[in-house]
């Protein structure tokens, strides 16, 4: 068997998973039953949040360590479905491991284009607005702040800015793009169009699956995605606030300047 093809098809599977969002438990798992085909003497597999940490070893081959830096992370519950799935169809002896190499080399490239994401991205927020009671002035207004959402996040990421910073950009967005249309075209609740708007960003799942990596036994992985998860929210907070702060919302009369 090609021992470092073996290895690099396991860690490449379990850094899509990772940089897909997937809990560590369920990353080391996916990993130990790449490896474990290999019927090794010793195999040993770390996950955390930022990075994994694999070692292979037998009498017949050269120990072989890997460690991967995983620094950007986001959410796509598909590719996690598509690796788990390699996964057991290799386990199966379904397809060769050439074959789930390359296959896994095919998850980790971007799964859209750009408009795509940016479109789904607005049509999000359109979509929320009904949820929290908002007629078609809220929905319509979602919409342009979605536009705005979608626009600093695109050129927040052609630049690599930061999450915490992007994130407080694009909260900020939101909400001087919800105010402007308040004030100058729609008579809407300003209110529903914030909160719908930044529901593509609010980190729901990222605390569900530290919640989860917590129960599992995982308290260093569930620290650190809870930890995430609050600097999210907080740079949510921070934007919006800041937008409201600055035109004059959140003290009438006050601000940097009125709208």
């Amino acid at each position: 068997m090609d021992y470092k093809l073996l290895m690099n098809t396991a860690v490449l599977a379990g850094e899509v998973m990772l940089r897909s969002g997937a809990e560590t438990y369920r990353v080391e798992e996916t990993i130990t039953r790449i490896l474990e085909t290999a019927q090794v003497e010793t195999m040993e597999t770390v996950v955390l949040t930022t990075g994994i940490f694999v070692t292979l070893d037998n009498p017949d081959m050269e120990n072989i360590s890997v460690i991967k830096r995983v620094e950007s992370r986001g959410m796509n519950l598909n590719r996690i479905e598509r690796v788990n799935a390699v996964s057991r169809r290799y386990c199966a002896g379904e397809m060769t491991l050439e074959e789930a190499y390359e296959e896994l080399k095919t998850i980790k490239g971007r799964q859209y284009k750009r408009v795509i994401y940016n479109l789904a991205t607005i049509g999000v927020c359109a979509g929320f607005a009904p949820l929290f009671g908002g007629s078609w002035r809220e929905i319509a207004g979602a919409a342009a702040a979605g536009v705005m959402l979608a626009l600093i996040t695109t050129i927040g990421k052609s630049l690599h800015i930061h999450g915490f910073i992007l994130n407080s950009f694009c909260a900020f967005g939101v909400a001087l793009t919800a105010i402007i249309l308040k004030n100058r075209f729609l008579t809407m609740n300003m209110d529903i169009v914030i909160i719908s708007s930044i529901m593509p960003i609010v980190p729901g799942v990222a605390i569900t699956y530290a919640i989860r990596d917590s129960l599992q036994g995982d308290y260093l992985a569930g620290a650190a995605r809870s930890m995430e998860a609050f600097m999210t929210a907080a740079a949510i907070a921070l934007g919006v606030g800041v937008g409201m702060a600055v035109t004059g919302v959140l003290r009438p009369g006050g601000g940097l300047f009125c709208i």
